[in-house]
């Protein structure tokens, strides 16, 4: 319960350690909430703020992330640096040496290294890495990002504290307002996950819309 919202969130990755923000787990609880309470609309609190969730009329969760966060202190980053070009090295699995890296946050710590092909990359052995890096003081989510045209990006990620992951909703927003800064992509675009799509709207009024399907597996009981 929450004072002020529907429902107060926290969110634990599979190695146990809190995070402030989950962008497909909001959604999951959104739908949820909306489906018990038989309303179109809801709000849930988190460590990273306020978060508004609405079901449209195609069955899927609009959920507002909130702004973007450039600030090296609010990444974080460990010093002042230029977050749009970290000069980070990665290997490509043919030898050559990709540098770049724009970071930010959304809810979480991001880095994106915009690709011509992901799967060059062994994001496996790189997500560790760059996840672990002197320049991320809280450790940061690590997406390859290979833009097919200004309305679509393919992404592949990894996330701290959980590894290789299908999607991730977060790193989807992340990659969608650093693409519009380098201006590879449009604000509105679809990134594509390995396991479904997301719809991500970066409004003029620095809000990020993501907007996604939500698929009913199994009702389960946990006894905690």
């Amino acid at each position: 319960k929450d004072e002020n919202s529907n429902a107060f969130l926290k969110f634990y990755n599979s190695d146990g350690g809190e995070i402030s923000a989950c962008g497909n787990g909001s959604r999951c609880v959104a739908y949820l909430l909306i489906k018990e309470g038989k309303n179109k609309k809801i709000s849930m609190r988190t460590k990273a703020g306020i978060l508004e969730a609405e079901l449209d009329d195609n069955n899927l969760i609009n959920l507002n992330m909130g702004s973007p966060s450039f600030e090296w202190n609010k990444i974080p980053l460990v010093e002042n640096m230029d977050n749009k070009n970290l000069k980070i090295k990665i290997n490509s699995d043919d030898g050559k040496i990709f540098e770049g890296g724009f970071s930010l946050n959304v809810g979480n710590p991001h880095v994106i290294f915009f690709v011509e092909n992901f799967d060059n990359f062994n994001l496996k052995k790189i997500g560790p890495n760059i996840e672990n890096h002197v320049f991320f003081p809280e450790k940061c989510n690590v997406t390859l990002a290979s833009v097919k045209n200004k309305k679509h990006i393919k992404v592949k990620v990894w996330e701290r504290g959980a590894g290789l992951t299908k999607a991730c909703g977060t790193a989807a927003c992340a990659t969608a307002v650093a693409g519009s800064m380098l201006n590879l992509n449009d604000r509105h675009v679809n990134i594509e996950f390995p396991e479904g799509l997301l719809e991500i709207n970066w409004k003029k009024d620095d809000s990020i819309y993501m907007t996604g399907k939500v698929s009913e597996i199994k009702k389960i009981k946990v006894n905690i």
